[in-house]
């Protein structure tokens, strides 16, 4: 077996070129599966960090365009998403519906949010930027911690106090090295007085909260706006155990309070966190799959390729084949020395891919942290284990025809090749 290892590694390194050509195909399709498998890594502590903050034991009821006659017979997926990403807006969640469901007896606390587009400005610095108006409750709820300064009171949301929250990278825009706690900045057509400064939070739910000013909901709803409805509300519930049932709870009371009596026709929609990670589980796992199918195109590809030059190499060396038996080498010594030779051309490929897949993971982390997102760069055993064990057996698969071909030769034959 060791002279076998030993002419293997000679008969690689006598043809480089060839061998770095025949190992690229393994050498994407395994990149392409850890680079995958860390990305997926890296998304996952990104959800789980935007979980962190609405907490486990939230329950989010948001406002949706009530599916249509054609939406209810039908059963495609794409109703939701359709429904999702409608302009109409649907202005029928208030924040009696936030009273009513709060005296649910799983629900702790509730609040209701709502936001619009506005431009913010400082002496010259201005900013086109989201204006988030949320019920003082949301505090007590979502775990935001303040660089400096303090959260707006209930006093002053009933008020519609003209007072406001920075996200940590918008009042570094516009302050710089300048403290913003007590500055006067314009927002719309109204001046606020800066109250606080967010710690950095990153990106939340489609939108990047460092860039985003926090207002009183009720500032923001008679002054901004001219609205009285809610984008969504955020429930904290006692037991997480009852989430499920608290959610349906819920769902019948915002029915009675909206007049729904047929629950197709529900204006708004009820997801428990558990449900939400389900949902991201099921999609992501889907992409997941279809990225890794795709990589194992690349694999066979580069195991079919593999098995070609062994064929060459079997036809190149046919009179090598012939004095090694003549010599006295057992069929079984050219069978392992031929396998032992795809095994190594298909690991190394292996291990190149594994860096630079790893490599290629570690780029897409940089820039996921310069955009603000919470992402762990992280490489599961799991892909490495994955990325040796298929390219290993890659090189079994693909190279034992052609080294059983190499050691069926005639030794009489092979050595009247030349």
């Amino acid at each position: 077996m060791l002279t076998a290892f030993r002419q293997a590694i000679k008969a690689l390194f006598n043809n480089p070129v060839r061998t770095g050509l025949t190992t690229l195909g393994i050498i994407i399709g395994v990149a392409t599966v850890i680079l995958v498998l860390s990305a997926g890594a890296g998304f996952r502590s990104l959800i789980n960090e935007q979980v962190d903050m609405f907490g486990t034991n939230t329950v989010i009821i948001e406002t949706r365009v009530p599916p249509s006659t054609k939406d209810r017979n039908s059963v495609s997926a794409s109703s939701d998403i359709s429904r999702a990403m409608s302009p109409v807006a649907i202005t029928t969640l208030k924040m009696r519906d936030a009273d009513e469901v709060k005296r649910l007896p799983n629900v702790i606390n509730i609040y209701g949010a709502a936001f619009g587009q506005k431009v913010v400005s400082y002496k010259d610095v201005v900013k086109n930027t989201i204006i988030f108006g949320a019920s003082p409750e949301r505090f007590d709820i979502d775990k935001g911690v303040l660089k400096s300064g303090r959260f707006y009171t209930a006093q002053e949301d009933a008020a519609a106090a003209q007072v406001a929250i920075l996200g940590n990278k918008l009042a570094a825009d516009m302050f710089g090295q300048e403290d913003p706690i007590g500055k006067i900045i314009r927002v719309g057509d109204l001046n606020f007085q800066v109250i606080g400064v967010y710690e950095k939070r990153g990106s939340l739910g489609g939108m990047n909260e460092d860039e985003d000013v926090f207002v009183p909901l009720n500032t923001l709803q008679k002054k901004m706006l001219g609205i009285d409805y809610l984008v969504y509300m955020i429930a904290q519930v006692k037991d997480e155990k009852l989430a499920d049932a608290t959610a349906e709870d819920i769902k019948v009371v915002v029915r009675q309070n909206h007049n729904i009596t047929d629950p197709a026709k529900d204006d708004f929609q009820v997801t428990t966190m558990a449900q939400g990670l389900e949902t991201f589980d099921t999609i992501f796992s889907g992409v997941t799959f279809l990225l890794i199918a795709i990589a194992a195109i690349s694999l066979v590809v580069g195991g079919v390729g593999i098995m070609n030059i062994m064929y060459v190499g079997v036809t190149e060396r046919t009179a090598e084949i012939g004095l090694k038996k003549a010599l006295g080498a057992k069929p079984s010594d050219i069978l392992g020395e031929f396998l032992i030779e795809s095994i190594l051309v298909t690991v190394l490929g292996g291990a190149v891919g594994i860096l630079a897949g790893a490599f290629l993971g570690w780029v897409v982390a940089l820039i996921a942290k310069a955009s603000g997102l919470t992402w762990v760069f992280s490489v599961p055993i799991s892909a490495i284990l994955l990325g040796v064990g298929v390219s290993g057996g890659i090189g079994i698969l693909f190279g034992v025809l052609p080294a059983r071909q190499a050691a069926a030769l005639d030794p009489i034959k092979a050595l009247q090749h030349e």
